[in-house]
C-alpha cells in the first residue's frame, strides 16, 4: 500500500543531508539501510548502497527510478533457479550449444 498522499513521499532527511555535500557524477557510494525511502529528483545521478540484509548493494539512480523505493533495486532474496524436468532439458539443450561452438573450425 502506497503512502496518504496527504503526508507526501518519505524521504530519509540523512540521505538529503549526505546528497547536499556530494556533487552529481563523484563515484562516492551513499551507504543506507532505508530501504524504504522514495527516490526524489535530487537523487538522480548518486550512487546509493542499499542494504539487503547481508551486503549493500550498489545502485546508481536514473530519472524513471524517482517515485520508486530505494529496496525495490535490492532484491534481498538470491534466485538460483527452478528444479524439475523441464530445468534439466534446458540445461542440455544449452550444454550441447555449447559444445558446438567450442569446437575450433579447420580451414582447408
Amino acid at each position: 500500500m502506497s503512502r496518504s498522499s496527504k503526508k507526501g513521499p518519505y524521504v530519509d532527511e540523512r540521505l538529503l543531508k549526505k546528497i547536499s555535500n556530494l556533487k552529481v557524477g563523484e563515484k562516492v557510494i551513499i551507504k543506507t539501510w532505508s530501504r524504504a525511502a522514495s527516490i526524489t529528483p535530487e537523487m538522480i545521478g548518486f550512487t546509493f548502497g542499499v542494504h539487503n540484509g547481508k551486503t549493500h548493494i550498489p545502485v546508481l539512480i536514473h530519472e524513471d527510478m524517482v517515485g520508486h523505493k530505494l529496496g525495490e533495486f535490492a532484491l534481498t532474496r538470491k534466485f538460483t533457479k527452478h528444479g524439475g524436468k523441464m530445468q534439466r532439458e534446458q540445461e542440455k539443450k544449452v550444454e550441447g550449444k555449447e559444445s558446438v561452438s567450442a569446437k575450433p573450425e579447420v580451414k582447408k
